[in-house]
């Protein structure tokens, strides 16, 4: 007998589970995240779980309780007799960790692997992390999301007429390239210098923008300081409208008001994160039907391949 899915849900994420287990077709199972007065929690599963595929769902975003919380809920599966557990982490945190680029700092993301893995996670399941390397870090399978497969039909029926991608720093460039060469679009690099981290000292546009039709395209919005000032910098250089696609809304600090006061005809982002107030200015478009897909997917030994949208380039 095939063992039965169980999808469970942090606090974090109860947002975009609920939509995901919907999508799937079952009910969120039942658990409960007690809490002691000194803000110490424990993940309480209210029904069996022997035996059965367990996907936790839990965006690892700031405060880092939710990473705890998820370590919680994998130690708490496997004790009680799951027969696989899976880490659904639309939003992996820490990700931007990813490398010792200066002396004597951690390596934020391969730690949180590490953690999931001794936890007891047996396959982890993300979208855009940061740096798609990160997943050698883990020696459990990975299955890593493309947001594009959201962000494409939306840029599609917005028929731009003159349309150009743009990366908001040298790192988003290889994500850039892949979605502009769906669309045959050109692309062109906002080059950024950074005096410290969340602050930019200076910023040039290599390409022509001149009466085009500007989408940026970046993984993470922070404070939204970057995109606030490449937006601003396409402009001036003649672009005709500039709009940004992000996929995970941190929006920290002044975010909103950053995009508020940009020159951005809007910021698209996806719900791997959930907005903390409404903004004019910010659409989200939700991640759960390719999520639902993925752990159907998972759960079938169903190649995932076909839910990359970009690889299937316009001809």
């Amino acid at each position: 007998m095939n063992p039965s899915v169980k999808i469970f849900s942090g606090t974090g994420s109860q947002h975009l589970a609920e939509k995901i287990a919907k999508k799937f077709g079952a009910p969120l199972g039942k658990i409960n995240i007690q809490k002691f007065s000194d803000g110490e929690f424990q993940p309480v599963f209210l029904e069996s779980i022997r035996g059965d595929y367990v996907f936790l769902i839990q965006s690892t975003f700031a405060p880092t309780d939710n990473l705890m919380e998820l370590l919680l809920m994998i130690d708490a599966a496997k004790r009680a007799s799951a027969y696989k557990i899976v880490a659904v982490l639309p939003y992996y945190g820490f990700s931007r960790q990813d490398r010792k680029d200066k002396p004597r700092v951690a390596i934020g993301s391969k730690l949180v692997a590490t953690l999931l893995e001794a936890a007891g996670a047996d396959r982890v399941i993300t979208m855009d992390l940061h740096a798609p390397q990160i997943q050698a870090f883990f020696e459990i399978p990975v299955d890593h999301l493309d947001s594009s497969a959201i962000f494409i039909p939306y840029i599609e029926q917005l028929k731009l007429e003159n349309l150009t991608f743009a990366a908001p720093d040298v790192g988003s460039t290889n994500r850039v390239r892949e979605i502009a060469s769906y669309f045959n679009a050109e692309m062109v690099i906002c080059d950024k210098h950074r005096k410290r981290a969340n602050e930019i000292a200076s910023m040039v546009v290599i390409g022509e923008v001149k009466d085009r039709d500007i989408v940026l395209v970046d993984d993470i919005c922070d404070t939204g300081g970057t995109l606030a000032k490449a937006a601003g910098l396409l402009k001036e250089k003649g672009a005709r409208s500039v709009r940004a696609l992000c996929t995970h809304p941190i929006l920290s600090g002044k975010a909103y008001e950053n995009i508020e006061n940009s020159v951005l005809e809007e910021l698209i982002v996806c719900d791997t994160i959930p907005l903390k107030q409404e903004s004019s200015r910010i659409r989200s478009l939700s991640v759960a039907d390719l999520f639902a897909i993925a752990i159907r997917n998972a759960y079938e030994n169903k190649s995932i391949t076909s839910l990359f949208i970009h690889s299937q380039r316009k001809k």
